[in-house]
């Protein structure tokens, strides 16, 4: 077990013994006289042995002093040097939490771009819906889902969440036509208890209810999305994180009708972050991203949202 007297005092000490001077220690510490010298005379008491010679507003080292101050400041070049090393490794490497189909469909495969812009940044990826804590995790800035902009965090608005029935073209041409969302809802649907189905006939149903029906349910966007291109169903997606599959052809959005959900993507950080280089090179890139994606905006996401007055918050990201 270490015997250290109280680290602001030795602080204090090591600085007016590389001085020789209270008034330039305080100067450099952000102090006034006064409290270096009370935290010298603090330490003094500890010790139990003085540490300086006061005489006429001068000071000079004791024997003791001139002993143990080259060692208190190789012990501080150490502490130096150590989170020198943290600040090094902290600035080296950003990560990211994402959900998974945020970060498969859309971030994935612009993030080399950045990577071009800061060639000496490591960029780690952590794909989850879990709801992570800054405080306890190595996570530089989150993308995640929010009514609101999250409470105690940074929250940059990235876009709305648009809410669309797509399947493939080899789906379509073996059923009837669509021409109504009671259609849609006729057909072999993916993951058919997704409450987007709700949330999407509550907008452009005209009435039409959801009715319970058989079928696979699957975890993610991204695997409903492939089954879909397959042609094993139809699904109800974020029509913006399969713009790629919607201009090549491979999913089909049968009806001109769109759902937008009532949470949204933010970027978010805690503020001690704010001014982090490689969070503020991210967060710049990233919005920068979001206005050109926006001169091509198929679905109007881009517009951020009335906010309500008074809602919901949630309590962590």
């Amino acid at each position: 077990m270490r015997m250290l007297p109280p680290l602001s005092a030795v602080r204090v000490f090591e600085a007016a013994a590389r001085h020789g001077n209270f008034t330039r220690a305080a100067e450099e510490l952000g102090m006034t006289q006064a409290a270096v010298s009370y935290q010298v005379k603090l330490l003094e008491e500890r010790l139990g042995t003085a540490l300086f010679h006061r005489a006429r507003r001068q000071v000079t080292l004791t024997e003791t002093g001139r002993r143990i101050a080259p060692l208190v400041s190789q012990a501080f070049d150490g502490l130096d040097e150590a989170f020198s090393v943290a600040r090094t490794h902290s600035e080296s490497v950003l990560t990211i939490s994402c959900s998974n189909t945020f970060a498969s469909n859309w971030l994935a495969v612009r993030l080399g771009g950045f990577q071009m812009q800061r060639p000496g940044l490591a960029v780690r990826l952590n794909t989850t819906d879990d709801i992570i804590d800054f405080a306890s995790e190595e996570v530089d800035v989150a993308i995640r889902n929010s009514a609101m902009p999250w409470p105690g965090l940074i929250s940059h608005f990235l876009m709305r969440v648009p809410i669309v029935p797509l399947a493939s073209p080899d789906f379509l041409a073996r059923h009837p036509p669509i021409r109504t969302p009671a259609d849609v809802m006729r057909l072999p649907r993916l993951s058919p208890d997704d409450v987007w189905w709700d949330a999407w006939l509550d907008e452009v149903g005209g009435g039409v209810r959801r009715e319970r029906a058989p079928g696979v349910r699957l975890d993610s966007q991204v695997m409903e999305g492939n089954a879909a291109i397959a042609g094993q169903g139809i699904a109800i997606m974020n029509g913006a994180m399969w713009r790629s599959e919607l201009r090549s052809g491979r999913l089909v959005q049968p009806l001109d009708a769109v759902a937008y959900g009532r949470r949204h993507y933010w970027l978010v950080y805690p503020e001690y972050r704010r001014g982090s280089p490689k969070v503020r090179a991210f967060r710049d890139w990233l919005l920068a991203e979001i206005a050109k994606d926006a001169e091509d905006d198929i679905y109007d996401i881009y517009r951020q949202p009335d906010m309500p007055a008074e809602a919901g918050s949630p309590s962590g990201v």
